[in-house]
């Protein structure tokens, strides 16, 4: 198939299975290097996505897809700490699977951003199975749906620094944090969580 045939999902998902334009590269990177990545023309991508906007919202479709599966499914878990700890496990796998050094996107640039649509949704179901393991009396009560991203930030970070070495090794990591997200194992935090203006600001100096 000729690149110009090329469907936006399709160069979309080019982009993401070749590693060559990962979602951070999208939303900050100039149209002409976003089309040379995809192995597209820069003519075939602004007719595929008018704006910006849309190529990442096509880039990103998959992810929030990926998430909103996997907090149904942790919620089909009857245990609801098994369901949280299973939700954290395969976000990370999932995480795991991004191209090296690709990072999330600033929120100004995030398709739905705020909890509209799709996103919306997967946001929701995150929120229940962090709330019903707090219900359990399983999970501490301080931790907040924001904290959650963090945490996957800060494992991927093992994931790619030890891939070559121990593929398995932020499990190890892991352990460590869910341990300390355990009720029993609570003490009073430093500081609160951030707000969603902090963590928008965090996301753009990135």
């Amino acid at each position: 198939m000729e690149p110009c045939a090329r469907t936006p999902s399709a160069t979309a998902n080019a982009s993401r299975r070749r590693g060559r334009c990962s979602p951070s590269a999208a939303s900050t990177s100039r149209s002409n290097e976003v089309a040379r990545r995809a192995g597209v023309s820069i003519g075939t991508l602004y007719n595929r996505f008018p704006n910006r906007a849309a190529l990442v919202a096509a880039v990103f479709a998959d992810r929030v897809e990926a998430v909103g599966r996997l907090a149904e499914e942790s919620l089909a878990v009857a245990d609801p700490w098994a369901g949280f700890v299973r939700s954290r496990r395969a976000g990370l796998l999932h995480a795991g699977r991004r191209p090296p050094g690709s990072r999330p996107p600033p929120r100004r640039s995030c398709p739905g951003h705020g909890h509209a649509g799709p996103r919306g949704a997967a946001h929701a179901l995150m929120t229940q199975v962090v709330e019903r393991a707090q219900r359990s009396g399983a999970l501490r009560p301080d931790f907040v749906l924001s904290d959650m991203a963090f945490v996957t930030w800060a494992i991927t970070r093992t994931i790619e620094a030890t891939a070559g070495v121990d593929p398995e090794a932020w499990r190890r990591h892991l352990g460590f944090v869910l341990d300390g997200l355990r009720a029993g194992a609570a003490h009073p935090l430093p500081r609160p969580a951030l707000t969603d203006e902090q963590i928008a600001a965090a996301l753009r100096s990135c």
